[in-house]
């Protein structure tokens, strides 16, 4: 979901993005936590194509918030992920998904928070060329996604999504078998996911951001208000404007809440160890980034 949310430059959710995308299928989490500036750098600069000039600020912006990232917000991942290991090894309800899940909002929010200010100084230094080349980025991953999720069977796309999430289960649990799979699967094709609706969401984001970015970017903006107008669109990524959409987004969080509860009920002895062990591991190797030079 958080690769739907392509912003820009941010040089603040892609650092979100990177830790949510490795604490949910990478095995080499300290290589890739490490490696995260400059994967953050390569990837906002894939969306706009920082000149020289410009260069120099996005990389020390993405230093400055990856340092109070590790310091400030890491503690607070591995006490998050100590509740959850605490969960592994009993049935749980979709509430208590969803609280888990509310922690992992407050954490973002924390990120959004953070980064805005940082990303409001970097989009001040954008010109018309860098906003037209987003522009056109936004305009390639639109087709993408209509050719992969609007331009295809609903069979095809409930498939897409099974394999998905089966693979983000199986990198804690290890293999599902066929009941714990039928349940999966049961559940994606009842769901009210609507790729239409979410890519009409989606749309309304890149235009929303542009139109942020285009003020900021305009010389004759305050530099104190900047990061509010960041934030605000942090916010309305959150929560959208439209109340039907905000209902869509309620129905899908817990969506997911009972299904993650539904597919853990049916795990066995041993896969709840297993994910309570690598829970373990995800806590010992983000306490080490913690404490690493």
């Amino acid at each position: 979901m958080m690769k739907s949310l392509d912003s820009t430059r941010l040089a603040g959710i892609i650092l979100a993005l990177g830790l949510a995308l490795v604490l949910s299928a990478c095995s080499a989490l300290k290589l890739g936590y490490t490696n995260l500036p400059n994967l953050a750098y390569w990837w906002l600069d894939g969306y706009v194509d920082f000149s020289d000039e410009q260069a120099p600020l996005v990389r020390d912006e993405i230093a400055r918030f990856y340092a109070w990232h590790r310091q400030q917000e890491l503690p607070k991942v591995v006490e998050l992920l100590a509740r959850m290991e605490q969960m592994a090894p009993a049935d749980f309800t979709p509430q208590q998904a969803c609280t888990v899940f509310g922690e992992v909002r407050a954490r973002l929010d924390a990120v959004a928070t953070e980064a805005s200010p940082r990303i409001a100084a970097i989009a001040a230094t954008l010109t018309g060329r860098e906003l037209r080349y987003l522009q056109r980025k936004f305009r390639r991953n639109n087709e993408t996604y209509r050719e992969e999720w609007l331009d295809v069977p609903a069979a095809k796309v409930h498939e897409k999504r099974y394999e998905r999430l089966l693979e983000r289960l199986e990198t804690f649990y290890g293999r599902l078998d066929e009941p714990q799979r039928v349940v999966l699967r049961q559940r994606i094709v009842q769901s009210a996911f609507d790729p239409a609706r979410s890519h009409a969401e989606w749309q309304r984001r890149q235009q929303d951001l542009q139109q942020v970015l285009r003020r900021v970017a305009h010389r004759g903006t305050p530099e104190a208000e900047a990061p509010a107008l960041v934030r605000g669109w942090f916010a309305r990524v959150e929560r959208a404007p439209d109340p039907a959409y905000r209902a869509y987004q309620d129905t899908l969080l817990h969506e997911g809440c009972a299904t993650f509860a539904a597919v853990h009920q049916g795990t066995t002895p041993a896969q709840r160890e297993q994910a309570a062990r690598r829970l373990r591991d995800y806590q010992r190797d983000l306490r080490d980034l913690v404490t690493q030079p």
